[in-house]
């Protein structure tokens, strides 16, 4: 099996071009093998990259443990870019088809290779739910939660994904690896959910840490951060236009008041392409 290895802000994926090669014919037990970063070849998941009747091209993606997530905004931002470069779609504006719909992309290409791209990740999703959740209110926002030995406040914003965002300080001595999991897994989110920790330092900045569904601590989500923007005005702490800290970066986030939509603007990069012979 041919695999190409990328990252967006460090979330990274191995990545299959089954345009060009064969689909694997079990995604979810290959994404658990070679995501092992001691026996494998080392992800945060494997992502399928295919023809679509409706996009450019289509996107499947597949979490640490198997599990198939219904979007990835770092892994889009790969996907767009290897479409690109690769010649399957050489466009400046492509269309990727995903769990959450076709989504469309803006690329910044230099010298013939895309360097950073804008995702128009669509509506955010507030209705609990279709998040989905049972915690109370559409969406739930700065509600009272406690499951699993986790007492906290928490908003709760999907982005064709499940999301739960935290706000406070000292992200550093949060058990993300002890707490994460506990809020993943709780009753309240029936599809489990990915967990972001944030702290504000203004109306247009934030640093934050995340736990992802499926894979554990990551150093960027896409989605996550999307997510976060959209809770930051609905909360009231944050304006429309945010720059987010992520461990493995920043990521540039608009949730426009014209159309409703959430942009996302960050980096993708390719680290190598090999053959997994298992």
């Amino acid at each position: 099996m041919r695999f190409t290895k990328m990252h967006g802000l460090g979330n990274d994926y191995v990545y299959v071009d089954c345009v060009t090669g064969p689909t694997p014919t079990d995604p979810a037990a290959v994404a658990v093998r070679v995501s092992d970063r001691h026996f494998g070849i080392g992800s945060d998941g494997l992502i399928l990259i295919g023809r679509s009747e409706v996009a450019d091209a289509r996107m499947r993606m597949f979490n640490a443990d198997g599990s198939e997530g219904e979007m990835c905004g770092n892994g889009l931002r790969c996907v767009a870019k290897y479409v690109h470069d690769h010649g399957i779609a050489r466009k400046p504006r492509l269309t990727i088809e995903t769990g959450r719909g076709v989504l469309t992309v803006d690329l910044e290409v230099t010298n013939g290779k895309a360097e950073r791209v804008r995702v128009n990740m669509g509506t955010p999703i507030l209705k609990s739910a279709d998040i989905p959740t049972t915690l109370p209110g559409d969406p739930p926002v700065d509600v009272a939660f406690s499951a699993n030995g986790v007492t906290c406040r928490v908003t709760c914003v999907s982005m064709g994904n499940p999301h739960v965002v935290i706000y406070g300080q000292e992200l550093a001595s949060v058990p993300l690896e002890a707490v994460g999991p506990r809020i993943e897994h709780a009753p309240e989110f029936p599809r489990r959910v990915n967990v972001h920790f944030v702290e504000v330092h203004s109306e247009s900045e934030v640093t934050m840490r995340t736990w992802e569904r499926g894979s554990g601590i990551t150093l960027a989500c896409g989605t996550g951060a999307c997510a976060v923007c959209v809770a930051g005005v609905l909360t009231g702490r944050t304006g429309r236009k945010l720059l987010a800290h992520l461990p493995g970066g920043d990521l540039e986030l608009e949730w426009n008041e014209a159309d409703n939509h959430v942009y996302m603007t960050g980096p993708a990069t390719e680290v190598f392409t090999g053959e997994w012979t298992e």
